[in-house]
């Protein structure tokens, strides 16, 4: 099963590459992985995809994380309420007949054309990995020439008050 894990860990040198390490060790394939400075000086997220064979992997994994010393908080963010966004740069085969023809298909998904030479076309999409997909798909047919993915970032979504109980009133006595 594949999960979404993110992790706070202090910004120092050598806390990736601990973290992997212990993920390589246990045998867990990191699918994706960003990481990041936060609001926080000397604080990074780390928020990782990775595929768990089970709920007591998943456990393992999570315990594992927690024990090291840079590691301050490890969450599993997979079912619950999160924004998740991925960053792709695509480099498309591209003449001057085709731009047209290109410039229609990148539109639906707010992607923009962030660089044009006489051969190839450079476009720059963020959005959901599903979406990403998608338009690598649609553009695969004209030739990817190059292809750089950041790897998911998530977070949890703010606090929605949840409506429990409606209070019932009456203008009669």
């Amino acid at each position: 099963m594949r999960r979404i894990i993110t992790a706070t860990v202090q910004n120092r040198s050598g806390v990736l590459n601990r973290v992997t390490g212990l993920m390589q060790k246990r045998q867990f394939n990191i699918e994706s992985i960003s990481v990041g400075r936060t609001e926080t000086e000397g604080i990074s997220k780390m928020t990782f995809v990775v595929e768990v064979q089970d709920n007591q992997k998943l456990e393992q994994l999570t315990k594992q994380l927690n024990k090291q010393i840079d590691v301050l908080k490890v969450s599993d963010i997979t079912d619950k309420a999160i924004v998740a966004r991925e960053l792709a740069l695509i480099k498309v085969v591209s003449s001057g007949q085709l731009r047209n023809e290109l410039q229609g298909i990148i539109e639906p998904f707010r992607a923009s054309i962030i660089d044009v030479s006489k051969d190839s076309l450079s476009v720059q999409v963020t959005g959901k990995p599903e979406k990403i997909e998608a338009l690598i798909e649609l553009l695969r047919p004209y030739g990817i020439k190059e292809l750089a993915r950041t790897g998911m970032t998530a977070f949890l979504r703010g606090h929605q008050p949840q409506v429990t109980e409606l209070n019932s009133y009456s203008l009669l006595k």
